[in-house]
């Protein structure tokens, strides 16, 4: 059995799967069937409750006393269909995750061999999630954790997949769920989804990541912009596109003439979120070598990157499957006195700049993780840009949070 972080996957061992999802409390677990754009055909590509069949993919119904799930067989999926997305939601109207995570276990739907688990970590406001995708990749089926969170409910899962959702009359508390009418031509969608408005814009709804498009970016087009926690895959034309990378780490000070020592680090985890040892200023070799750092900037001053930490994939340990980039105000300053911070990975051999990340917000903290990489199991690399602020001035701080982050 496989735990799961957020942007792993495995392959599918076994035709027929199921993904039931528990939590706490009662969840709402639908299952979405997508094309290569990301969209459903037609409403009669959403399952759930009420509408618990479609073309390979099955709403099957706990009762209460089990978790409800989604069960997929792969052989029966049509053609143009190449991921199907497990979503959750809580049953109660408005009640976020936070404090109630969900665990997704992917089983063998003959024999209820489990094959990964997933709990998506860090959830706060939000109402809804995206938690496990089934998708196609080279003529093979693949499992893949997700963690994608919506405050808008259901109907902002169902929205950016292109199902219909309308909006009805506004009723009062007590006021019964309208019936759906006899016969419909298309399958109503859920009254609750339909029900779910957005927030008002006083109060905007969490920002996701781009919609599911983890599985698709890649360097098949060549250098890729990253935003905040979307993901790309460091292959080219199906296969690993290099071995070493160096990752760049710049920044400069946001106030005329105010030095700030920053100081870049990475982390690197074993399978189980385990610590294994950190490379920076004060360590700049780990893991036999494979990798180094380049030395510590007392300023951010000058130009290009301001530290440099070489990462040699193909010599990492085969336990080192997880790599956090930190970087931490030594000297106390808050990252709001800092501008241009960003990251990038570059081809260690040319140095080719193949992605990059600008962090174009910050928050009044003394650490931040910009980026992680994680290997799959297929052995590929992937990058995520995080952005994700910490109170920390030394990479010793960042250990723990980076560990939950994977």
């Amino acid at each position: 059995m496989t735990a799961m972080t957020p942007g792993s996957n495995i392959p599918l061992s076994a035709a027929r799967v199921a993904v039931d999802v528990a939590a706490p409390v009662r969840l709402d677990v639908s299952g979405l069937l997508l094309t290569a754009d990301g969209k459903v055909r037609s409403d009669d590509d959403f399952i759930f409750y009420n509408q618990p069949t479609g073309p390979g993919v099955t709403y099957r119904s706990g009762g209460g006393a089990a978790p409800d799930a989604i069960v997929v067989d792969t052989a029966a999926v049509p053609p143009g269909i190449e991921k199907i997305v497990v979503t959750a939601s809580p049953d109660a109207a408005g009640q976020t995750f936070q404090g109630i995570e969900p665990t997704a276990t992917i089983r063998n739907a003959d024999d209820g061999t489990v094959l990964a688990t997933f709990t998506p970590p860090r959830l706060g406001a939000e109402t809804a999630l995206v938690i496990v995708e089934v998708y196609l990749r080279g003529g093979a089926w693949k499992a893949r954790a997700v963690g994608q969170g919506y405050a808008n409910g259901l109907a902002g899962i169902a929205t950016d997949f292109g199902v219909s959702v309308d909006e009805e009359p506004a009723a009062t508390p007590a006021a019964a769920p309208v019936a759906a009418p006899p016969a419909p031509a298309a399958p109503a969608v859920d009254p609750r989804v339909a029900a779910t408005t957005p927030p008002p814009p006083s109060a905007p709804p969490v920002a996701p990541a781009a919609p599911v498009s983890t599985g698709k970016i890649n360097l098949d087009k060549g250098r890729v912009n990253l935003q905040k926690n979307q993901t790309v895959s460091l292959v080219k034309g199906g296969r690993p596109l290099l071995s070493q990378v160096k990752m760049g780490l710049g920044w400069e000070p946001a106030y005329r003439g105010k030095d700030i020592d920053l100081d870049a680090s990475v982390i690197a985890y074993g399978p189980q979120r385990n610590h294994l040892d950190s490379c920076y200023f004060g360590k700049l070799s780990i893991l036999n070598g494979s990798i180094k750092h380049s030395g510590d900037n007392l300023t951010g001053e000058g130009a290009g990157d301001d530290e440099v930490i070489v990462v040699d994939l193909g010599r990492l340990p085969a336990d080192a499957t997880g790599l956090v980039f930190t970087v931490n105000s030594f000297s106390g300053q808050k990252f709001t006195e800092v501008a241009k911070a960003y990251c990038r990975l570059m081809d260690a051999a040319t140095g080719e700049e193949l992605v990059r990340f600008d962090l174009t917000t910050a928050e009044p903290q003394t650490g931040v993780m910009m980026a992680k990489l994680i290997k799959q199991f297929s052995g590929e690399w992937e990058m995520t840009a995080m952005g994700e602020f910490v109170k920390s001035r030394t990479v010793r701080g960042m250990v723990k949070p980076a560990a939950q982050a994977l």
